[in-house]
Formats: C-alpha cells, structure tokens, sequence
C-alpha cells in the first residue's frame, strides 16, 4: 500500500467522522435550543443514556439476541440457496426464459403485502420472521447471481470445457472467482434487505425481538427509547456492512 492510498484513506476517514460529528451536534443543539420539541427529538445525550440503560434492562439482551439469530438464519440459508437458483436458471437458456419474467414480476412487488401470508401459514414465531426474511433476501441474491454468470467472458469457459474441465471445475475455476467481487457488493444489498424484512416482520407480528421493541416503543411515544433502537440497529448494520465490504476489498484482485 502506497503512501498516497494511506493519506487518501485517512482524509476518507476524517471526512467520515467529520460529518458525524456535525450530524450530532446539531441533532443535540435542535432540541436544547428549543427549535425542536424535545419530546418528538430527545437530545442525542438523552438517547445515549436510554441507550445504556436499556443494556441493563432485564430481558433486552434476550430481545437482541432473538433478532440477530433469526437475521443470521435468514441471511445463512438465502445467501446459498439464491446464489444455487441464480445460476441453475442462468446456465439454461430454457429455465432462464421461463422463470426470469416470473421472478422480476415477484421482486418488483413491496415484500410487505406477503407478510400476512406468512403469518397465516407459520403462525407468530421465529419461522415466520426467518421465512419472511429468507423470501425477501433469497430474490435479490438469485437475481444477483444471473447477473454475475452472464458476465463471466464466454472465451475463459470455452478454454475450460476444452481442456475436458467438469462442470464443478467450470463452476469453481472459472465462475467463482469472475463472481465473487459482484456476489459480494449483493451481499452487502442482502443484508439490508434481511436487516429490514425480519424488523418489519417482527414488528407486524412478534412477541420478541428487538423490532417488537421498537414497535412498543413507538406506539407507547417513547422516543428516546425508539431512537435507542434504531440507532442500535443502523450501528449493527453498518458494522456488517463494512465487514463485508472489507472482505470484497480483499477479493478486490480477482477483478483484474
């Protein structure tokens, strides 16, 4: 790593953490000025106390928990599963010209109007919210997938089926190192949409988990503790976030 890369990296950074800095302030100086209500926007100092408070609060932490678990078995089992789909369908021309009008007419359609569905069918409980989650994520990762197979250059898997290559060589040597670097900027997007499916499913219908906090939370009119939530999750997102995208820098040779 050159010199200039690190000096771009550290102005990068401190632009970050300059924006923050500002972004925070002004959200504490609104209400302690009282350009704001501070019962519709708490100070941010307020909500950091709540914040504190709430990691002590009995229960919380069993809430966090639920939630992470059921995003992790959401995010686990559709990240595979899209990736298996995306490139069977894309690897026949049949399949492809079959299902693709289907899956684009399910995918341009809001996620949230099959939550009753759900509901009805796995009842309330930890399968509803995984499977509400894996249906939404398990489309952007299929579609992901077609995409990053049809961009592998047709001349690499001609030289590999005629060295007599297998069709799991073909999918190791070949496809995945050309769709490693696309798979994981969709990795990034699946996570969001894992993140935001399991929330609203929790907040639909759930009797734990941080998204039903967060619900009581906003019915109730308790905004420090609302903004305590959201803030936690935006955190825990964005860390997941830059891990991944750490990880798709480290792959960032294979694209050349």
């Amino acid at each position: 790593m050159t010199d200039g890369t690190i000096v771009r990296r550290a102005c990068v950074l401190l632009i970050r953490l300059l924006l923050l800095a500002v972004f925070l302030a002004v959200w504490e100086a609104l209400p302690q000025l009282g350009l704001v209500d501070r019962d519709l926007l708490p100070p941010v100092s307020a909500v950091v106390r709540v914040l504190g408070g709430l990691f002590a609060r009995s229960g919380f932490g069993t809430d966090i928990g639920t939630t992470a678990v059921e995003i992790a078995t959401s995010f686990a089992i559709a990240v595979p599963l899209g990736a298996l789909l995306g490139l069977l369908i894309a690897e026949s021309p049949y399949f492809a010209r079959v299902l693709d009008p289907v899956i684009f007419f399910v995918f341009s359609i809001p996620k949230s109007i099959f939550l009753p569905l759900f509901i009805l069918t796995l009842g309330i409980g930890f399968w509803e919210k995984v499977g509400f989650g894996l249906f939404s994520t398990t489309l952007l990762v299929l579609l992901s997938t077609q995409a990053a197979v049809r961009s592998v250059r047709p001349e690499h898997l001609l030289v590999a089926r005629s060295y007599g290559a297998t069709q799991l060589q073909i999918v190791w040597r070949v496809y995945l190192p050309s769709m490693l670097p696309i798979l994981l900027e969709a990795l990034r997007l699946a996570l969001i949409f894992t993140f935001t499916a399991v929330a609203l499913a929790e907040m639909y219908a759930s009797r734990t988990g941080l998204g039903h906090d967060i619900e009581t939370w906003g019915e109730n009119f308790m905004m420090p503790q609302l903004l305590a939530g959201v803030v936690l999750m935006s955190v825990a997102a964005m860390a997941l976030n830059e891990l991944i995208r750490f990880a798709e820098a480290r792959c960032g040779a294979w694209r050349t």
